[in-house]
């Protein structure tokens, strides 16, 4: 079959023959249908994450969307670069049965990769982690990323009775705008604390309730200004800064709280329950997220794309050859 593989860490993946795996006891074969790039699958390739370099050759990809041998339409998550095995980019690959989850009927197999443990993250980021309840008002830093573009319309489903973004680019703060947001704030590279905080400000309706943060840097020390007393700032990203300037008094005056989010506290079960909660919202149309869908032939000027910043959407590989 046909794999993206990992020659050596720090490299694009080539496209190589492999071997298929016959499952075994507790496994399931997956025809793939459906594979997305990740920050997450480039870190673990650059052999530096704090998982460790992986063995090579291997097939990247940590989750993705396919079918099983009787037709049944799946998601399923793998630890591909984390942890010895192979991950989705292929025609084929063999997981753990117990973690596919099934998909609705009629669901968008590229959408909901796109979406993916991205779209895990920012619900439970909003509604576990920062315990969002309906009627409050929300800022969603980074509003152009996947987790941003998911946890705007989230937001709204748990909802929320506003919700801001902040989007670096135009064309990021225009899709903002369509997929629900009631404003949007521009991220300037040149922003400062206080200059940001007073136009996060301005967009609010009064004092903010929550803020979804995979940015850190200023815009984290920024929105934290603009909480209630006893508001929440929940991180999952440092996109924009391993540090953040954060000041003490804002802190302790507003009896503020800055809290951190993984998908790694998930439990596997916990995972697949919010896949389907989230897919069932996407096979409805509630749920959707920008992407781009590009032959497993193609994989290598992609990855670089993503590795490099320069990728403008979430980049679908979709490896089989009906697909292609």
């Amino acid at each position: 079959m046909r794999a993206a593989t990992i020659i050596q860490c720090g490299q694009p993946p080539v496209v190589a023959e492999r071997p298929a795996v016959p499952p075994a006891d507790g496994m399931v074969t997956v025809t793939v249908t459906a594979a997305p790039i990740t920050p997450l699958d480039v870190l673990c390739a650059t052999g530096t994450s704090y998982f460790g370099a992986p063995a090579v050759p291997y097939v990247p990809g940590v989750q993705g969307v396919g079918t099983l041998d009787d037709g049944t339409a799946v998601w399923f998550p793998t630890d591909a670069g984390m942890r010895p095995g192979d991950g989705s980019m292929a025609e084929q690959v063999t997981v753990p049965a117990a973690t596919v989850v099934h998909l609705p009927d009629g669901a968008d197999h590229r959408l909901i990769a796109a979406l993916g443990l991205s779209a895990v993250a920012a619900w439970q980021a909003l509604t576990w982690r920062g315990e969002l309840r309906p009627g409050e008002q929300v800022i969603i830093l980074g509003g152009g990323g996947i987790v941003g573009q998911a946890a705007i319309q989230l937001a709204r489903l748990a909802g929320a009775r506003r919700v801001i973004a902040a989007c670096r680019s135009e064309a990021a703060r225009e899709r903002a705008a369509r997929l629900g947001a009631d404003a949007v704030v521009p991220l300037h590279d040149t922003d400062d604390v206080v200059t940001l905080a007073r136009r996060l400000h301005d967009a609010a309706d009064g004092p903010v309730d929550l803020v979804l943060d995979p940015l850190f840097g200023i815009p984290a020390a920024a929105a934290l200004r603009t909480l209630r007393r006893g508001g929440r700032l929940v991180n999952l990203g440092s996109a924009a800064g391993e540090v953040a300037p954060l000041d003490s008094a804002t802190l302790r005056s507003g009896s503020l709280r800055v809290l951190g989010y993984t998908n790694n506290e998930l439990s596997a079960a916990e995972k697949g329950a919010t896949m389907r909660y989230l897919a069932d919202h996407a096979a409805a149309g509630r749920l959707v997220v920008d992407y781009a869908p590009v032959p497993l032939a193609d994989i290598g000027a992609a990855w670089t794309a993503q590795a490099e910043g320069r990728a403008q959407r979430r980049t679908v590989i979709v490896p089989t050859r009906l697909g292609a």
